[in-house]
This record gives C-alpha cells, structure tokens and sequence, in this order.
C-alpha cells in the first residue's frame, strides 16, 4: 500500500537522442501532436514519418548509449538520490538507452516527474567524468500502478531486462558499491 500522498508509477525515460521524433519504433510528441501509428510492441508501417526521423537525426547528435560498466552507477546513483527524498524504488533496469523503475513517488505527477528529474541528475552527475555532457532525453513517462497485480506484473517486466543486459537491482538486494 503507498503511502498517503504517494502513490506507485512505472517510470520510464531514456538516454539522449536515442528514440527521436519519427522513430521506425514508434513515437509520440509531447501532447500528442504528432504521433505514429504504433509503438515499440507493435511498430508502426515501415517508413512512416521516414523523413521526420532523418531530419531529427539530421540535426541532432550521437545517440547516448551506456557501457555496460557505467550502468551500475547510473543505478544506483538513481536509487540513492530516490531513497535520500523519502521515495521507495523496488526494482530499477539500466539499459544502453532506456531506464524502467518502479518506485513509490509523490501522487501529484509534476511532482513525480521533479523527484526522477532530480535521480536523472544524481546519475549525470556520478557519470560526468565518463560521459560529459548530456546523458538524458528530456522528460519521462509515468504511468499509474492500478492494482497490486499491476504492481506485480510491472516488477516482473522490469526485472525480466536482466535478458537485455540491462543492470537489474530490486529493493531485495544492497547498494555495495
């Protein structure tokens, strides 16, 4: 049960310029003005919005990808700066360029977003001397946990990206390191 004025979130984000406007996986822009027909489980046509994705390309820098060795540290830097504010994460997977977390956040989805905000920093900040500069994308999906069967399933998606080579840490194991 969360905690009163907390509530569960699947929060995912991913690194910088790694999923761009046009993207063959699927993409939404922000408000929903421009979206594709799909989405990264079932992918839109193949070449729709081709010439979006290569103008975005185009004009943007290398994609961020995370060495396998820099992930832990992305991680655990996340779950730290979340644990110091009163925020429960339970499971949390660092991928090249995408991260999911479960976590009990503020209720209020602004404030939500501020406390990843702050954990995205906190890992920035412990990745500087490997990777200067910009690590994110901008932003970050939150969405709801329903029930605690949705809790279930969530945890169990997250956890599964170990398959993926992702860093995998849940609320079972220490911070060492």
């Amino acid at each position: 049960m969360p905690i009163p004025g907390k509530r569960w979130y699947h929060v995912t984000f991913s690194t910088y310029n790694s999923w761009l406007p046009g993207d063959p996986r699927g993409f939404r822009s922000r408000g929903h003005k421009l979206h594709s027909s799909g989405d990264h489980r079932n992918p839109p046509p193949k070449g729709e919005h081709a010439g979006l994705h290569q103008h975005a390309k185009a004009i943007s820098g290398t994609p961020i990808t995370l060495a396998l060795a820099l992930r832990p540290t992305a991680g655990r830097a996340m779950i730290r700066n979340m644990e110091q504010h009163g925020h429960r994460p339970v499971v949390v997977a660092v991928g090249g360029q995408h991260v999911h977390l479960l976590a009990e956040l503020p209720q209020s989805s602004a404030e939500a977003k501020t406390a990843v905000g702050n954990a995205k920093l906190a890992a920035s900040m412990k990745l500087k001397d490997a990777l200067p500069g910009r690590v994110w994308a901008k932003g970050c999906n939150l969405k709801p946990i329903r029930d605690e069967q949705h809790q279930r399933n969530t945890f169990a998606y997250i956890e599964r990206h170990r398959a993926e080579e992702a860093w995998v840490w849940t609320f079972r194991e220490g911070l060492t390191g």
